[in-house]
């Protein structure tokens, strides 16, 4: 017999024993410590434990992600009962398709035992040998939710989607891998998620077969449709970014691009290169820094640079970047390189991403331009210059901004507030908001609270206001107490954010152009969300006309009604158009419907909710029921009309576990308490409010409002005790205590608009916990 016919036949032989092995190495009891007998309060304890422990965020251990990833994947299968059960009796999940790892590495073995080479089965579908290359860029769903989307309003990210098996995997592959080191050189994100262990992941891209390839960029998904050549491939990530992220500049714009810092509050930054065409590399530095920073391109090859080559005295030859601030008659930083590299770009642009003196125009720019103190050694002092706008305060502020440029420390940041903008802020600090002033601040911690001390004559720019800056500077440094006055101020409005109606357009035409593809690329699996909406748009149109046309046949045929019927009957007509007219959310009742989430109504409160509802749920406890129920109802009052909302409250007393469980999913929005903290059950949560959508498995929260002392914590021991003696003194819950507590919902009605109109961060669960 053939040699070749032997080892097929040898093959054939051993293949039912190799499927009947022994099942995967991954054991969910051994990873969470539990038994096979272990009820599900014992899983849920276990896997809470270890998740404490191995949190990467907590534990520094170079294995603690992996760690982490094993013990969620553990407790994915323990706490589902079906899962559980298809892994005592087969040792699986139920979850694979195709070879498991474990059944590869037998595959593997069965190779080396009796010395067969891969090539003479012919199966070159083995990925632990192909996809070497891929392993660093292997995504699981919780990466991807909580690293990678989020990371993608930085920069463009590149992923396939690929399986074992797979013909035309192995096509494309030397492509692949070409495209992906060559853009993760310049910036872009690469992503490899396999559908056989990621069915999960895959499903939720809309990865239908591999191989697939899509963009994603902002947290929206864009499929890729041409010939896996290098060339789409890099016109496909170039398409991904924005038109309007880099200007050509020319000698006709170039004063003009300059010049718009004071309405961009932006530095500017040119490119001086001789390639025709913006390079892809500035594109995607462009946008990670499309919030600080405004992008400019020069072709010096071009007719029409001369004068601003030689304005700036730029080599042609050689690429040359400048950042230009407040004057543009000379750049702030210039870097020259023959080949630009991207590390190179990032050191020089993060070191040049403010303007000297930057206006304060949001409550993101506050923070980073001013951060909260750490420690003595990382003090960091903001003077601010408030001040209106106009010709009228140019001279001010050309004072302050020559100020500002010779005394350039680290430990100081100059800044300025026009009152007007920013009236909140302003009034706290001023008393008249008509002159301007300055006020040398420090932020103590994120709820508002600042130290401050303010030159008590007004800023009017000569050099006796600069020496006695200058001496309260030098004070400042030797004697830390200068700043003796405290207070809260308000969060910054953003100035620069684009209206309703501009953000409703940019979403709709997104939307269209979404749809405009789906008629021309996508399978008939993807466009059935289209179809179906358009079906019952036009089921829901033709039914109105039916029954209007029904209705008024009936209405001719009724006799003509009396005067006064007639009266009322048009009275009654009116307020039916008035209604239909008005806003839909106007309430039903004079009262808010608000039931306590228990055991018993949990099911159908939550986890059966109808897709498109969401509960409410505000966190109490026995001291706080009676304010924070009468506050929560006050702010969300003007939202029962909403038929898809409804309100409840549960009792942190009860279920403090169930929202400790939730809350682990929420990125900094609470810390994940140790083990080992002694005040794990006194932690604070009542003013919480949670908007639970049980169809889709997500959470938006809302934190309380915070003002007052170094911690910002309201509702304290003190305010509870405060309360519960006006409660037995038989007062009302006016007391300062109350009214503390009470302060904790203030600004839920503006989370309430912004809930409805879906700019919430979403967190998502892979499951609703009991509520035991």
């Amino acid at each position: 017999m053939e040699p070749g016919r032997a080892g097929c036949i040898l093959f054939l032989l051993l293949l039912p024993a190799l499927a009947a092995a022994t099942p995967g190495e991954f054991d969910p009891y051994r990873v969470l410590g539990v038994g096979r007998s272990s009820s599900q309060a014992d899983i849920k304890k276990a896997y809470k434990r270890l998740a404490r422990e191995w949190h990467p965020d907590k534990n520094k251990d170079p294995g603690a992600e992996d760690k982490f990833i094993q013990i969620s994947k553990a407790y994915e299968i323990l706490s589902n009962e079906e899962k559980r059960a298809n892994f005592d009796r087969y040792g699986d999940a139920g979850e694979s398709q195709g070879f498991s790892q474990q059944q590869h590495r037998q595959f593997h073995r069965f190779h080396d035992g009796f010395y067969f080479d891969e090539s003479f089965f012919h199966f070159p579908f083995n990925s632990e040998r192909r996809d070497t290359s891929d392993e660093k860029y292997l995504l699981h769903f919780s990466h991807y939710i909580n690293e990678i989307v989020p990371d993608s309003f930085k920069k463009p990210y590149l992923i396939k989607i690929t399986s074992d098996w797979c013909f035309s995997c192995i096509h494309i592959e030397p492509v692949w891998k070409e495209v992906a080191q060559e853009l993760e050189v310049l910036g872009a994100g690469i992503g490899v998620v396999h559908a056989g262990y990621e069915r999960r992941l895959a499903h939720h891209l809309g990865a239908h077969s591999t191989p697939t390839l899509l963009g994603l960029i902002n947290g929206k998904i864009t499929f890729f449709h041409n010939a896996v050549i290098r060339e789409n491939l890099w016109q496909f990530v170039e398409n991904l970014l924005p038109g309007n992220l880099v200007e050509k500049i020319t000698d006709k714009n170039y004063i003009r691009f300059l010049s718009d810092w004071k309405k961009d509050n932006k530095p500017h930054v040119l490119l001086f290169d001789h390639m025709p065409v913006v390079p892809l590399l500035y594109k995607l530095t462009a946008f990670a820094y499309r919030d600080y920073l405004s992008f400019g391109y020069v072709y010096v090859g071009l007719q029409g640079t001369e004068e601003l080559s030689s304005q700036y005295n730029i080599n042609v030859y050689t690429p040359t970047m400048m950042i230009f601030k407040e004057h543009i008659d000379r750049p702030a930083d210039v870097v020259q390189a023959r080949e630009m590299k991207k590390q190179l770009i990032d050191d020089f642009l993060s070191q040049n991403k403010f303007l000297m003196v930057a206006r304060l125009t949001s409550q993101r720019l506050f923070q980073e331009l001013c951060p909260v103190k750490k420690s003595h050694r990382q003090r960091k002092h903001c003077v601010v210059l408030l001040s209106g706008e106009g010709e009228k305060f140019a001279e001010a502020y050309e004072a302050f901004l020559t100020f500002a440029v010779a005394n350039t420390k680290d430990t100081l940041k100059f800044v300025h507030i026009y009152s007007d903008r920013q009236p909140e802020f302003a009034d706290t600090l001023l008393m008249d908001r008509g002159r301007s002033a300055v006020v040398i601040l420090e932020r103590r911690n994120n709820a508002g609270k600042i130290a401050y001390k303010a030159m008590e004559e007004a800023w009017q720019g000569s050099k006796e206001d600069s020496f006695i800056l200058l001496d309260l500077l030098d004070q400042l440094r030797t004697d830390p107490g200068l700043l003796s006055s405290e207070t809260i101020v308000a969060d910054l409005n953003d100035e620069l954010a684009p209206m309703f109606l501009i953000r409703w357009f940019y979403s709709t035409l997104d939307y269209v152009s979404d749809c405009w593809d789906s008629l021309f690329h996508s399978n008939w699996r993807e466009m059935m969300p289209l179809l179906s909406l358009l079906f019952s748009a036009l089921f829901i149109l033709f039914g109105t006309v039916i029954v209007q046309a029904f209705s008024d046949s009936s209405d001719t045929r009724d006799s003509s009604p009396s005067g006064k019927e007639e009266t009322t009957a048009k009275t009654e007509k009116n307020d039916a158009s008035f209604s239909k007219e008005s806003n839909s959310r106007i309430p039903k009742k004079g009262f808010v419907e608000v039931t306590e989430l228990t055991d018993i109504n949990y099911t159908s409160n939550l986890v059966r909710l109808r897709p498109g509802h969401m509960n409410v749920v505000l966190i109490l406890s026995n001291s706080t029921k009676t304010p924070l129920l009468q506050k929560f109802a006050l702010e969300v009052y003007t939202f029962t009309g909403s038929s898809s909302l409804h309100f409840s409250f549960l009792s942190l007393d009860k279920h403090r576990e169930w929202l400790e469980y939730l809350l682990e999913f929420a990125q900094d929005a609470a810390p994940i308490p140790n083990q080992y903290d002694k005040h794990f059950l006194e932690r604070d949560y009542t003013g919480y409010v949670l908007a639970l959508n049980g169809h889709k498995k997500y959470f938006c929260l809302f934190k309380p409002h915070r003002s007052g002392d170094e911690g910002g914590t309201l509702g304290s021991c003190k305010d509870y005790d405060a309360l519960q003696h006006a409660e037995a003194r038989g007062k009302s819950s006016c007391s300062p205590g109350s009214r503390s507590i009470k302060n904790k919902l203030h600004k839920l009605s503006f989370w309430m608009e912004r809930l409805l109109e879906g700019s919430l961060q979403r967190f998502y669960i892979p499951s609703w916990p009991s509520l035991d």
